[in-house]
This record gives C-alpha cells, structure tokens and sequence, in this order.
C-alpha cells in the first residue's frame, strides 16, 4: 500500500502580508507555524508551513507571502477551497470565533452527506470547515483558545475547478490511483483508499468558467504525498509515460519535489514524507526559528534585513 499515493501532502497558497497572514493563521486558525524559512526562487520572501505539532503530511497548509502582491481570483485551472477536518459539533464554536475576529463566513451547507462551514482568510483565500462522515482520529495542535473539542484535524479535501473533467480526472484514477466516489450535479469526488485521512479531490466542472488569477488569496499549488523518494520516481515515469512534462527531482531540504501541471492547468507536486521538519531544528522549536536553505546561509544578515520583522 505505502507505493501509492497517500493523499495529500501539503497546499501551498499566496498571501500579501506576513505578519497579518501568521496572525491569523496561528492565533484565529489555531495552527502550528512549523517552519518559517524562505521562498527557494526569491529569498526575500518568507515560506511559512503550518500544521499540527510535527508538520504531518496531510495537515500542511504553506504561504509566500509576497509583500505589495495584489489581489488574485478564483477561476478555472486552480485549486479553489480548502477543507480541514474538524469534530461534529464544533460549527457553533467557530462561528463565535469567526464573529469575534471579523472573519467572513457563510451559514454551514452540506455536500456528500458531510456539513461544511465555509470562510476567508484576510486575503481572500476560500477554506471550508469540514464535520466528516467518519471521525477523523488525528491529534490535533491545540493553543490557548482553540482546544481539541474543535481544532482542525488536518485536511479532509480540496477542490479543483476546472472547464472540464476528463483529463484530470483520468491523471487523478489512472496515475494516482484514486477513483470516483460520488457525484452530485457538476460536483465530482474522487478519492483513494491508501489512507484514511486527507485523501479526497473535488473536481468541479465549469464549461464557462473564467480562468482563475494567480496572486493573493488563490492557490499556487497541490501536493500529494509518497512515502519516500524510490516511490517518487516511479511516478514521474508514470507521469511521463502519459505524455505530461515533469520536473526532475528538487530537494526542498524537508521532502523531495516533482511538478507538474495537470491538463486543467493546476500545478501539481509529489512530495516525499522523508527527511521530514525536525531535520534542522528539534521538535519543541519547530517554526520558533528562521532556517534558510543551505545555499543562502552565507547570505542571512541580508536576508533577515530584507524580510519583514515578524512580531
């Protein structure tokens, strides 16, 4: 089982402000800063990872966040919501929260059987509350406010909208081994039984749907996990043999990367679960520190001057 594709790895998306974007990401959200390091392509901007207590495959949301971006759209060719599990019940709690911090929300609906509570983050970003039909059992981080009675588990789902289906439904059955689960109108699910947590895509179709505009509060990409990095290249041969074009494997100091862009024009990564965040800091510090890639260590005085403080 551990050679498929195990679900999700992490999503990563484009904020316009550090500071604003940590605050609500670990202070509202309740999450975990993991690591805070740097855009590998443009050491001038932060990579935050949020997640749970060890940056679980399954529970990493990321963000650059590059300072005077403007303001992206959702549309076709992206991912366009972000569903994190949390316990039944907990909606009520939320709401509060999300009346106390000013953070639009809309009344809950439901999908699949399953109720969803849908918001925004400060940039726009589209996320979604999810009460599984099944429990989720993952731990989740806890802080002061957001206690286990109704902090997110990690993530339950995405959704991709797309003009039409076909072709990225076939690389999500035919490469990656998930199937179809459901339909309901243009809404199609898809998931795998490799894991039991963090394994479904909602593929939404959108004959006339606009192209979505990639820069805050959107979605830059998806990754999906493999246990190690002899699993990984057996994908990108999956991958090629399907006539797709596919990176060559890029170290990212705390997993190992391929890309590629699906028919539908969303970016796709496969990520490794190995080294892991712990490489280069102890599990009680994760996210206290600034690491930066080994290339740019000589370079951090003025890489910590350019970046923002962050408070």
């Amino acid at each position: 089982m551990n050679d498929q594709i195990l679900g999700l790895h992490h999503i990563t998306a484009i904020a316009a402000n550090a500071q604003r974007n940590h605050d609500f990401y670990t202070n509202i959200l309740g999450l975990r800063m993991v690591k805070k390091t740097v855009n590998f392509d443009d050491p001038g901007t932060y990579h935050f990872y949020y997640g749970n207590e060890n940056g679980t495959p399954g529970t990493i949301l990321t963000f650059f966040p590059w300072k005077g971006i403007g303001q992206g759209h959702n549309g076709t060719g992206m991912a366009t919501d972000i569903a994190y599990a949390v316990p039944a019940g907990s909606f009520d709690a939320w709401k509060e929260r999300f009346t106390r911090f000013n953070v639009p929300f809309s009344e809950a609906t439901e999908r699949f059987g399953e109720h969803y509570l849908s918001f925004t983050d400060p940039d726009g970003l589209s996320i979604s509350l999810v009460a599984p039909q099944k429990e989720d059992a993952r731990a989740p981080w806890q802080t002061a406010e957001v206690k286990a009675d109704m902090a997110t588990k990690g993530f339950h789902s995405t959704t991709l909208s797309l003009r039409k289906i076909d072709a990225t439904a076939s690389v999500l059955t035919d490469i990656f081994g998930y199937h179809l689960l459901a339909q309901e109108g243009n809404r199609y699910r898809f998931t795998t039984d490799a894991v039991e947590t963090a394994g479904i895509i909602d593929l939404l179709e959108l004959p006339d749907g606009k192209s979505g505009y990639n820069a805050a509060g959107t979605n830059h990409h998806v990754a999906f996990r493999v246990a190690n990095e002899t699993i990984q290249m057996n994908f990108h041969e999956k991958v090629l043999s399907k006539g797709l074009q596919i990176t060559p494997k890029i170290d990212r100091d705390y997993f190992f990367s391929l890309y590629f862009r699906e028919p539908g024009g969303v970016l796709f990564e496969i990520a490794t679960d190995n080294p892991g965040f712990t490489v280069d800091e102890p599990l009680a510090e994760l996210g206290n520190n600034l690491k930066l890639p080994k290339q740019y260590e000589p370079m951090r005085a003025e890489i910590e001057k350019a970046l923002p403080v962050l408070k």
